[in-house]
């Protein structure tokens, strides 16, 4: 499906014309792989939908695609966004590919150099503003309505239509809905695109997306999942970003993982909804568990994701800890980023090398080998 991209493969399911730019970066159709280490000390079945492997390296490009693709349909000539960095990376990238400009504000100073560095080179225009992302949000409404630039944030609905192909995708290699599916929660567009994509999947009418001759049936085609129980939504905020689970916005939203930085989701009312509709739940983890769920992932599973993708493993091993997580079931977590994006919170947490004689017995005294 790579090949084709969201639009094309899931084209029955999207607000997509015969007039619609056939735009992709091959985004979507990322690895859900099996957690070993974590299945084995949880004793439940838990996989990782590695959204880290699509184009820009982040979820973002699922829902971007559909956005900027109905932008140039509809005749835009720029389309702007506000973002913790993940967004202004995907913006940036499909701007370029469809030929339009592209602004991105940012809040000074609180974006990984990963994500600046991606949308500097695409070719956007960044404006840094000295307030937080929800202040931006307020001044990119602001532009599009003066200037009738595109929004590509969250607000843009075609955003979460594009990102909720991923509850297909995880149907169709698991053949069923898991019992659980848990991703962090910042604006809240994820949590609320996952929630529609399951529901939407489930009792569709429509023939799934065939590749040709041949294919490989979805399993709601066969009728899996009618009847059956969705899954329950786990969302996880960071401590000091977590207004969904306080009840109230938060002026000033602190945490290390800077992607769900945000104090007043734009989404709320849809991740509430999802979290009651599932009969889930949206908690919250601190910066210390999000800094051992990093490190979890990376030393015992291999996979090296941005900060926030780590909350939703802190999530999970929270539960744990607390005796709150069943044994049996089937559990999605969603990484949501690459560990390429910020490499400076790997790098600040006493990464050091130590320059060695070029001998083998300096190297084996080193390994604490002994000859």
């Amino acid at each position: 499906m790579s090949s084709q991209g969201v639009l094309s493969h899931y084209k029955p399911y999207l607000p997509v014309t015969d007039k619609t730019p056939h735009l992709s970066l091959g985004e979507g159709d990322t690895p859900l792989v099996r957690a070993n280490a974590l299945s084995q000390e949880t004793g439940c079945d838990i996989f990782f939908k590695l959204e880290g492997c699509n184009p820009t390296g982040s979820f973002k490009d699922r829902g971007m695609v559909v956005a900027v693709a109905k932008a140039q349909e509809q005749g835009a000539q720029t389309i702007v966004c506000a973002s913790t960095g993940n967004t202004s990376a995907s913006a940036a990238a499909y701007a370029a590919r469809a030929g339009l400009k592209c602004a991105v504000l940012i809040p000074s100073g609180q974006i990984a150099r990963g994500k600046l560095a991606q949308a500097f080179a695409y070719g956007a225009n960044i404006l840094a503003i000295d307030g937080n992302f929800d202040r931006a949000l307020e001044l990119t409404r602001e532009l599009a309505e003066q200037f009738h630039f595109a929004v590509v944030n969250s607000i843009n609905p075609h955003r979460l239509e594009g990102q909720k192909t991923a509850a297909f995708e995880i149907v169709d290699a698991l053949g069923r809905a898991p019992d659980v599916l848990a991703l962090p929660v910042g604006n809240a567009g994820n949590i609320t695109a996952y929630w529609k994509g399951f529901k939407e999947y489930a009792t569709s009418p429509r023939p799934s997306p065939s590749k040709g001759e041949g294919a490989k049936v979805s399993p709601l085609d066969k009728g899996g999942l009618r009847g059956v129980t969705l899954p329950r939504m786990w969302g996880f905020q960071a401590e000091g970003a977590a207004p969904l689970v306080s009840g109230k916005p938060i002026a000033e939203p602190h945490t290390i993982a800077t992607a769900i930085k945000i104090g007043n989701p734009a989404s709320w009312s849809g991740a509430i909804r999802a979290r009651d509709e599932s009969g889930g739940e949206i908690s919250a983890v601190s910066d210390d568990e999000i800094r051992a769920a990093h490190s979890y992932l990376a030393s015992r599973e291999g996979i090296f994701v941005e900060p926030a993708s780590a909350a939703s493993i802190a999530g999970i091993l929270k539960k744990l800890r607390n005796g709150n997580l069943e044994r049996g079931q089937t559990i999605v977590c969603v990484l949501t980023g690459n560990g390429l994006k910020d490499v400076d919170f790997v790098l600040a947490s006493g990464f050091e090398i130590k320059t060695l004689r070029a001998e083998a017995g300096a190297l084996a005294d080193a390994l604490e080998i002994q000859v």
